[in-house]
């Protein structure tokens, strides 16, 4: 990382960063990044290049198209990568078509050959490991990408559960409003706090949450603890080969005691349970909107033998797997698959 908060000065200011913009990127991650260094960069709503600076590159001078069809124009060509803090690789749709062109690319090597330190918002971080750039080194990834992520880069690390992750020179970013928490982060250390809370409130942000803040997710926990929501999201993205108990504690840095009270006290069901109703409803989901097989579905969601999932199944819902599709393979069962941690009835079936 680079240096910490400095005084600018007209030639140098505090924080420069420079932008590559993936094809069919994430304009709302490109325009929360680049809006905090703006406010952060001068005082009132003046908006000029004072404490921060930022460069949009290319390899030419054509716009970037987002992939809400907006065009970004390009500020100019490839800079020296040492004239910045920090290189952002904005991405976007990951099945858009080649993300970056082998001239972005290679400015990306050259930039971290140069100990500029890189940064991968939205899908920006499949850009970095495609170039080889992530090796050895953990990267924050959306919970909705978590599995592309893994069918990709099966030895990559990746991170759904939190906002996002700083592994020595390399930043990685989920997307969404956690870009404006990452961009107050990078302002804080650099220009100062009272520029970073200022960024944040402009934006009509609460203060600014820290990378190990779970991603928030509509998923099922009902207000609830931090740390039960990013337990439920490490069992979300782990269907097929179900973590343990104590593996799950593990990754929060919690005992299985203590996870297991935390569980009890939000949701009102073990850690196991829960767990179990998570991949019955997925394995219903599937149920309902595939043609696979009752013994495939088993195994996707989980379960050792289509035996023993069509007891869970039926204790937990009521209707044998095989019954669930009509004979033209429509659901029968009234209601979306949704998840639901703190129905005590029906949890109860499952103890």
């Amino acid at each position: 990382m680079h240096r910490s908060a400095s005084r600018p000065t007209p030639e140098r200011p505090a924080l420069r960063v420079g932008f590559l913009l993936a094809h069919n990127f994430t304009l709302s991650a490109f325009s929360l990044f680049v809006d905090a260094l703006r406010l952060a960069g001068d005082e009132g709503d003046r908006s000029r290049p004072i404490r921060c600076a930022w460069s949009v590159m290319g390899a030419t001078s054509q716009p970037v198209r987002a992939s809400c069809g907006v065009t970004v124009s390009r500020t100019g060509g490839f800079e020296d990568p040492r004239g910045f803090d920090y290189v952002v690789v904005v991405g976007g749709l990951l099945h858009g078509g080649e993300a970056m062109d082998e001239a972005s690319i290679a400015y990306l090597r050259t930039a971290a050959a140069s100990g500029v330190p890189l940064v991968g918002v939205c899908t920006g971080s499949f850009v970095l490991a495609r170039a080889g750039l992530m090796r050895g080194r953990r990267c924050c990834v959306s919970w909705y990408h978590h599995a592309d992520f893994e069918a990709e880069f099966p030895d990559g690390e990746a991170d759904a559960d939190r906002l996002f992750v700083v592994d020595r020179d390399r930043i990685t970013c989920a997307g969404g409003s956690g870009v404006a928490d990452l961009a107050a982060h990078l302002i804080e250390r650099h220009v100062g706090p009272a520029a970073a809370q200022k960024c944040l409130h402009v934006l009509q942000l609460q203060n600014a949450r820290h990378g190990h803040d779970a991603q928030p997710h509509g998923g099922a926990v009902p207000g609830g603890d931090d740390r039960v929501r990013r337990a439920v999201l490490l069992m979300e993205q782990h269907v097929a080969e179900p973590l343990s108990v104590e593996a799950i504690a593990h990754r929060l840095a919690l005992s299985s005691r203590q996870l297991e009270r935390l569980f009890q006290e939000t949701v009102g069901a073990s850690p196991a349970v829960a767990y179990r109703q998570l991949r019955l409803s997925y394995a219903r989901r599937l149920l309902e909107t595939t043609r696979k097989s009752v013994t495939e579905i088993a195994v996707e969601a989980g379960f050792c033998d289509g035996a023993h999932f069509a007891r869970q199944f039926r204790a937990y819902f009521g209707v044998a797997p095989r019954d669930v599709r009509t004979e033209g393979g429509r659901p029968v069962l009234p209601g979306a698959a949704a998840l639901s941690l703190n129905t005590g009835r029906t949890l109860e079936n499952l103890q």
